[in-house]
C-alpha cells in the first residue's frame, strides 16, 4: 500500500478549500482526513455546496 500526499479539493461555486491534512474541524471532519472519506452529506461550509460540486486542485 502506498501512501499519498495529502490533497487538495476546490469548491467550484465559492472557491472554498478543502485541504485533506487540515480536514474540516468545525464540522466534525478530523485533519487528516482523506476525500473519499469525507461522508457524501458533507456540504461546503462557506456555500452549502454538495461534495460533487468540488474538484481536484493541485496549490
Amino acid at each position: 500500500m502506498t501512501v499519498s500526499e495529502p490533497r487538495t479539493w476546490m469548491c467550484l461555486i465559492c472557491g472554498w478549500i478543502y485541504r485533506e491534512a487540515e480536514g474540516d474541524p468545525e464540522h466534525n471532519i478530523p485533519a487528516g482526513t482523506a476525500w473519499d472519506d469525507v461522508p457524501m452529506n458533507w456540504t461546503c461550509p462557506e456555500c452549502g455546496a454538495r461534495k460533487e460540486d468540488f474538484e481536484m486542485v493541485q496549490i
